[in-house]
Order: structure tokens, then sequence, then C-alpha cells
């Protein structure tokens, strides 16, 4: 979040357009509405933010992740639930790299030779032509 800033209407009107736009909403700019559009913008809080944290949850809600009530420009507008929703549409949830585990090679004795690679070959073969005789 960046620190307190000076609000103007035009971005406050900028800001309801944007949410009813990504939301496909119309709801109209009443006072209680641009009075929070203003505190949420003078928190220091951007468009872009706005923009972010709205597809974020839409990508939630089309995974049934989230209720689609958390769209709800009521509950969008309250400060805190917003830098919740924010930070955590910033995070990457990524298990940790792992560094690959070589595959230990079998010992020398477990290693098959050429003759028996032919014998398992053929012995594949031959299940996979009884198999088609079964089927039909």
């Amino acid at each position: 979040m960046n620190p307190p800033t000076s609000v103007d209407a035009a971005q406050i009107t900028r800001a309801h357009e944007l949410y009813c736009r990504l939301t496909g909403q119309n709801l109209p700019m009443r006072y209680d509405r641009q009075r929070q559009w203003f505190e949420l913008l003078r928190d220091g809080h951007t468009l872009a933010d706005i923009e972010h944290v709205v597809r974020y949850l839409q990508r939630e809600i089309h995974a049934t992740r989230r209720n689609v009530g958390a769209l709800k420009l009521s509950n969008l507008l309250q400060p805190d639930r917003f830098e919740e929703d924010l930070g955590i549409s910033r995070l990457r949830v990524r298990p940790p790299a792992r560094s690959p585990v070589p595959k230990p090679s079998p010992p020398a004795s477990e290693v098959p030779d050429a003759a028996e690679l032919e014998r398992r070959r053929l012995r594949g073969l031959a299940w996979t032509v009884e198999l088609r005789r079964s089927l039909g």
C-alpha cells in the first residue's frame, strides 16, 4: 500500500466505472459509494490495484474457491478486505522448488542383458497378440 494521497472526483469516477465495466454491473454512484472509493484511493490504492483484485476474485469465483459475494462492491470497498485480497492475489503459492533427485542406477547384476531384453520384448508381443485375439 502506498502512503495516503490526495484524491479528486475524476479518480473516484474512473475507479467506479472500472469496477462496473469489469463486473458487468451498472451501479449508480451514490454518496456512500463515493465516500468508500475516496477512502480506498486515499489509502494509496490505484486503479491497477482495483483491476488486479477484481480479476483475481473473478478467477477465484470461477474456480469455486470464493463466493460471488466477494465481488460485491460493499465487500470490495472495505479497506481491510481489499488489502487482504490484494496481498493474497500477489502471492505465488507454489511448492518450494526441489532439486532433482538423481535416480540411482540399478546394480550391474540387475541390469538385463540384450538376450533378456529380447525375451521380455517377445513375451510382451505375445501378450499383445493374445489380447487382440481375445477381444476379437
